[in-house]
């Protein structure tokens, strides 16, 4: 008997970026779905099933001729929609069409609804207030991690572990010395965390500078984490010059950005992790967005190995119980959630079928 998908499909999952899809179609699976990606006509994305009708070979090793996916074994072509088109020397137009997904190009990336097409509304697509603002900067990357996708939610939603995971960037033991609070209105669940006259870590040193800033005076932190289903998590964070209001300080008294996380499952014990970060300070200054960059992949990076060998503890010893303390209380409720929307997305199918 086949088991349901740990994640749920009826929803829109950062897949790629333009940028992966400039010169050649792309493989990449996604919910356990080998999938290609490719530019058809009018240079709009499309998304199927990885697999030739003819043969089997994955057409993600052909390319793109005319808007149409030729397959690099026999030359097969494939449209947009999944039906094949043409073949040297044969007729195929009877041949069966493989499944082809709904994508949308939206905001800086790809996104892809794996699940019932009929079901799918752009709409749902997260609205990205800095995505097409000249006010904002971003910078990212992409990361490919063997863990459950649930994992690196329980990760972002409590953001103690920087302390001892990050300690020569973000982390300071004044994060763990502040309580997290933890809000859950609707489907969004929203920890945050508020540090007053402490010191900025070397992280938020350099931001301080880039800004134009004293980096040596005492600060005000906040976190603000915000999860949305399926796997979404926007963490709204920064520093001031104390005393001036925190989060609510004037721009010219302090440094703050927004986190992106966008964690798309791969397989069950394997994601892509679309990181990066977006500031509405100084947009215009590409070498600092350069180096924001590279400081926080550097940061990514030591959450990577940790959340490679936690779950290869978890698979390792599956009859484990975990502890929950208050600061899991954010994983804990997204967690809540995403098992809603299962159970949901569960007995839509089950009444489908009957």
């Amino acid at each position: 008997m086949t088991q349901p998908a740990p994640y749920p499909l009826n929803t829109w999952y950062v897949a790629c970026t333009p940028d992966e899809l400039d010169d050649k179609p792309l493989g990449r699976t996604i919910c356990n779905k080998q999938l290609v990606f490719f530019r058809g006509d009018a240079g709009r994305v499309a998304a199927m099933e990885d697999f030739c009708p003819h043969r089997g070979a994955p057409l993600s090793l052909g390319f793109v001729r005319d808007g149409k996916l030729v397959c690099g074994y026999h030359g097969l072509e494939m449209n947009c929609s999944g039906k094949c088109d043409s073949m040297p020397g044969q007729r195929v137009r009877g041949f069966p069409s493989v499944q082809s997904y709904p994508v949308e190009e939206r905001h800086g990336f790809i996104w892809i609804w794996p699940g019932d097409p009929d079901k799918a509304d752009a709409s749902l697509i997260p609205k990205l207030e800095w995505a097409n603002n000249p006010d904002w900067a971003y910078g990212g990357g992409l990361y490919h991690i063997k863990c459950e996708y649930r994992l690196m939610i329980d990760n972002l939603m409590d953001l103690t572990h920087e302390t001892y995971v990050h300690a020569s960037s973000i982390g300071q033991p004044e994060i763990e010395e502040a309580a997290p609070d933890t809000k859950v209105n609707g489907d969004e669940v929203i920890t945050s965390r508020q540090m007053e006259n402490i010191p900025a870590p070397p992280f938020w040193q350099a931001a301080l500078r880039g800004n134009g800033l004293a980096d040596d005076v005492p600060v005000d932190r906040w976190q603000v984490c915000r999860f949305t289903p399926p796997s979404h998590v926007l963490i709204e964070v920064g520093v001031a010059h104390a005393g001036n209001g925190g989060a609510d300080a004037p721009a010219d008294k302090k440094a703050s950005s927004v986190v992106v996380d966008f964690i798309t499952p791969e397989s069950d014990t394997s994601i892509w992790y679309f990181w990066g970060m977006a500031r509405n300070f100084k947009p215009e200054d590409q070498a600092l967005t350069d180096k924001i960059r590279e400081g926080q992949g550097k940061i990514f990076e030591e959450d990577l190995e940790m959340l490679e060998a936690q779950q290869r503890n978890l698979l390792r010893y599956p009859d484990r119980q975990l502890l929950k303390l208050n600061i899991d209380g954010g994983g804990v409720q997204a967690r809540r959630i995403i098992d809603r929307i299962l159970t949901e997305e569960r007995e839509a199918k089950a009444e489908a079928t009957a």
